[in-house]
């Protein structure tokens, strides 16, 4: 089989070779708890103080402002619960197209709705009064970018204080929490390709939160992952002082609007220029987007049917519910996340073997 053509970056994205070289080498020298006094913990933590630095000059923030956590998931768990306990609060105002650490939280009220494209209702916004409000920058389901400054600007007028999950747009927009005059932030590393086990959490001074993990006296327990917050750092370093080109995602897109009849982009219109660059969502009707994703893999494709936290289940994606979609549809459709880096042999590889295998799809659901 030809070379493997993975389009699933906005549920992990590879690690590049220089990221495993460094992290590989903390691994072997710096392996030690940062918590402990002697000198060679003392190397591990200062690995996490760089960490900090390199997260907070990309984010334009101070470095105490970062809080390091296992994942995206628990950061959002840290910022909204962390807040109700601190604050006293009985509940958080959020969106109807949430992740699942914030939609399921036992303290989220999902009252913000969406229009088709996924984008939250401002009106609804503007009622929003004396709360904690946690909604995401960007959906790494449809794609959807928020115009998160202008949420912000409403929500503070409103004496709201402000969280949003930036999991899927941090690396692939510029994100300045001062500019955007964010209360609190969540990212992952492995979005990013970072390894696995690490996410961040950015929390202005003046916002008061409670640990939701106890221990070392600080607002995260436990013993740092300092292998996975070194590869944070580093993918860093390699992804986010560019912005991901959308061309290839285009160039797929273009191809299947052209071929593909019955087809369409679910999600941010393409030219709306408020799309993730890398994501293209699409409906093929009259399939099982499941089926398609099986025969894409038997080729060497790895697509995904939507976001990795709605896998595998028969209950209708949230998202897709919530914009309204035909209930016929929401089952026939894949997700392509696009790294940037494949060749024009790849994508074409990737456009006729699509046709192929939504072709033949079809042709067993007309007998």
């Amino acid at each position: 089989m030809r070379n493997r053509i993975y389009l699933d970056n906005a549920a992990i994205k590879k690690p590049s070779d220089d990221t495993i070289e460094y992290i590989s080498n903390i691994l072997r020298d710096n392996w030690y708890n940062p918590n402990s006094l002697y000198g060679c913990g003392a190397k591990s933590k200062e690995i996490i103080h760089m960490a900090k630095s390199a997260i907070s000059k990309e984010i334009n923030c101070n470095a105490e402002e970062i809080i390091f956590c296992s994942c995206g998931s628990e950061a959002n768990a840290l910022a909204t619960v962390g807040y109700i306990r601190a604050n006293d609060k009985k509940s958080f105002v959020t969106s109807t197209t949430e992740h699942s650490s914030v939609s399921e939280n036992p303290y989220a009220k999902k009252i913000i709705t969406v229009d088709k494209y996924g984008y939250f209702n401002l009106n609804e916004i503007e009622n929003v009064h004396d709360t904690l409000v946690s909604l995401q920058m960007a959906n790494s389901e449809i794609g959807t970018i928020q115009d998160i400054k202008n949420i912000v600007k409403i929500l503070h007028k409103n004496n709201c204080v402000i969280h949003t999950d930036a999991v899927a747009s941090f690396g692939k927009m510029k994100i300045d929490v001062k500019e955007l005059d964010l209360d609190m932030m969540t990212a992952a590393g492995q979005k990013i390709g970072g390894i696995l086990g690490c996410g961040f959490l950015y929390k202005k001074k003046s916002i008061k939160i409670e640990p939701i993990i106890y221990g070392h006296n600080t607002l995260r327990g436990g013993t740092p992952n300092v292998a996975a917050i070194a590869s944070l750092s580093k993918a860093v370093e390699d992804c986010c002082r560019s912005s991901i080109s959308s061309d290839n995602r285009n160039y797929v897109y273009n191809y299947i609007m052209k071929n593909l009849s019955d087809s369409y982009l679910i999600g941010a219109p393409i030219e709306s220029g408020s799309r993730l660059p890398h994501n293209l969502y699409m409906c093929f009707k009259g399939i099982e987007g499941e089926s398609l994703m099986i025969l894409l893999d038997m080729k060497g494709i790895q697509v995904s049917t939507g976001s990795a936290c709605t896998s595998g289940s028969l209950t209708p994606s949230a998202t897709l519910s919530a914009i309204g979609m035909d209930k016929q549809d929401i089952h026939s459709c894949i997700r392509m996340t696009f790294s940037g880096n494949e060749t024009k042999e790849k994508l074409d590889f990737v456009n006729s073997t699509l046709k192929q295998c939504v072709k033949s799809l079809r042709n067993l659901t007309d007998k």
